[in-house]
């Protein structure tokens, strides 16, 4: 480890003469990507040096231990030493996690998509209680939602709902959510009592940007229609409404919720990118497939991954075995618990993959 830290503190002082570099200035676009690159390295290296310095001044402290010292000045050293110890270990397991492969998207902007899926009406309800989880969630991290595109139902849940929130970090938080969220609870709707169960799906994706999702426009169909809401009610009288399909994929993205169609033109795009960019990665990963070893679950859509239980009060994450009771608070966007315990299973199996 010492010697992959060395190397990339060479490169950190590379990087740092580049970055007073003319020609490098005159070019602003690889003047942010190496700006980019050295402050990422630049957290390493700070820590590193901290280690080195915790380092020395315990081969120091051990060094005087071996001299022959009055037993006042020995506990002192001895003292110092098991300090020393201490915030070495700490140094160590922090630069250990440092140097863990990151995920390039962690960063970004994510689009959520929910679906309500078996359970009809009630996975409906399902699908809107998740998108306000989020967005709450969202509200709490300070960080701003979007709605994209919806398929309200009568009864106020919805058949689909695509949105999405711009934050810092926002995908590096959120990108376990991916995958079957199931229900279980008494319907509104039902006379009799019994519990039914319900599940809705979950995709997160991090947004993509034009430079990486290049579209070819002669590739798109672009369809324009009147947008409707639950029932078949007319929302406006103009053709707003807009479907965009992806020929060579058969993707199809529908956006009616603006009354510009130039609106839902632009929010359809960003869907369609975001997906493809997904479909990329996804298929990476499946070359990957030890690396995909090393993630907390799949990722994968159709995999169960959580249970919201209201007769008991309960929710529980399936893929580390956490179970909290206090499903109220969780649904109104108390996530923090969920999310850190995921991601410290994610680096405990990120850590056991270098190590084997």
């Amino acid at each position: 480890m010492l010697d992959k830290l060395a190397g990339i503190e060479k490169k950190y002082q590379e990087l740092t003469m580049d970055l007073s570099d003319p020609a490098l200035l005159g070019d602003p676009k690889s003047y942010a990507e190496v700006a980019k690159h050295h402050a990422e390295l630049g957290e390493i290296v700070e820590k590193y040096q901290e280690f080195l310095r915790v380092d020395k001044e315990l081969q120091d402290a051990r060094e005087m231990r071996a001299d022959d010292l009055e037993p006042e000045m020995l506990e002192l050293v001895d003292d110092e030493i098991d300090t020393l110890e201490r915030a070495r270990e700490e140094l160590e397991s922090e630069l250990q996690l440092l140097l863990l492969p990151r995920d390039p998207n962690d960063e970004k902007n994510v689009i959520v998509e929910i679906r309500g899926g078996t359970g009809g009406d009630e996975a409906a309800l399902f699908a809107g209680d998740l998108f306000r989880m989020y967005s709450r969630y969202a509200e709490r991290q300070g960080w701003r939602t979007e709605l994209m595109s919806s398929n309200p139902t009568e009864l106020g849940g919805f058949k689909e709902v695509i949105f999405m929130i711009e934050g810092k970090g926002a995908y590096s938080q959120l990108k376990f959510e991916s995958g079957v969220h199931r229900v279980q609870r008494v319907p509104s709707t039902e006379s009799g009592g019994r519990i039914h169960t319900s599940t809705a799906t979950v995709a997160v994706l991090p947004e993509a940007q034009e430079v990486e999702v290049e579209i070819d426009p002669n590739e798109l169909r672009i369809d324009v229609y009147r947008s409707s809401g639950p029932g078949g009610q007319s929302v406006n009288t103009t053709d707003s409404a807009v479907r965009v399909t992806h020929v060579p994929t058969g993707m199809v993205v529908s956006c009616q919720d603006e009354k510009s169609q130039h609106k839902n033109r632009d929010k359809a795009l960003r869907i369609l990118r975001a997906r493809l960019l997904d479909m990329f990665e996804q298929e990476q990963h499946a070359e990957m497939a030890q690396a995909r070893k090393s993630q907390v679950g799949t990722g994968d859509r159709s995999e169960r991954i959580r249970t919201y239980n209201f007769p008991q009060g309960r929710v529980s994450d399936h893929r580390i075995n956490l179970t909290l009771y206090r499903i109220d608070a969780v649904l109104d966007g108390d996530l923090d618990e969920l999310i850190e315990a995921l991601q410290t299973a994610q680096q405990a199996e990120q850590l056991a993959a270098l190590e084997a």
